[in-house]
């Protein structure tokens, strides 16, 4: 199986399961035995066997060989021997601890940073092609409601015109209503009176209005006994004394 076919596979399948932390190394000036590196990262034992078992599968299926899988029972460090290629999954305890990218990490290879941005690539390239034809269906799907809406107005009985509500300034220029005077005291309490005696069955006396005399007025003459009385009064008073010159 060609090399760069063997490293994809392997990246495919690490990703599938949630690696962290991929790195893959040249090592072909370091030695014979193999060609590539992989180091990757799982959080728990259950991560770590299913990253092994999703490589195993993977490069199997691709037509590759699959040499030894070991560490499997305990899961904190996983190797998939893939013959020209050494797959390492490992806890990130165990990784810090042995630091296998200071014996192997002169090389790098950059392929899961390039596959990801041309995939990013790709995504948004389809996105563009696809962002005019969703414009299209909306302006499309638009035109159709506004064509049923006006199809639908035609078709609807037209309603009579509500006549317009009254205005503040309407309801200003109205007249106000006269009030009606208060009844006077003297009608209310006759009213009552009529009342309280219809209740009881007596008949209400009204008094009549006091007559006024008709006639002459004739003038009466002062008795003789009152004016002989003024002047023996008057003959009784003193002389006043008269003024000297």
């Amino acid at each position: 199986m060609d090399i760069k076919k063997l490293q994809t596979a392997v990246v495919d399948a690490l990703e599938d399961v949630k690696a962290q932390d991929i790195k893959i190394y040249d090592t072909t000036h370091l030695t014979s035995l193999f060609d590539r590196v992989a180091i990757a990262s799982g959080t728990s034992n259950r991560q770590t066997k299913a990253l092994a078992a999703s490589v195993r599968d993977k490069v199997k299926a691709k037509g590759g060989h699959v040499v030894s899988v070991e560490g499997e029972d305990t899961g904190e460090w996983v190797l998939v021997d893939l013959g020209d290629m050494i797959v390492h999954i490992m806890q990130p305890a165990i990784r810090a601890y042995y630091r296998l990218e200071e014996i192997w990490g002169d090389k790098e290879v950059k392929m899961g940073a390039a596959k990801r941005v041309a995939s990013t690539a790709a995504a948004k390239k389809a996105a563009e092609d696809e962002k005019p034809t969703k414009m299209r269906r909306t302006r499309e799907q638009a035109e159709a409601v506004e064509a049923s809406q006006a199809i639908d107005d035609d078709e609807a009985p037209k309603k009579p015109a509500r006549k317009p509500r009254a205005t503040a300034a309407t309801a200003e220029a109205k007249p106000a209503p006269k009030t009606t005077r208060a009844p006077r005291a003297s009608t209310t309490l006759s009213a009552a009176k009529t009342k309280a005696a219809a209740g009881t069955g007596t008949a209400v006396k009204r008094k009549a209005p006091a007559s006024k005399a008709v006639g002459k007025t004739v003038k009466v003459a002062t008795p003789k006994s009152a004016v002989a009385s003024k002047k023996a009064a008057a003959a009784k008073r003193p002389a006043r004394p008269k003024a000297k010159a």
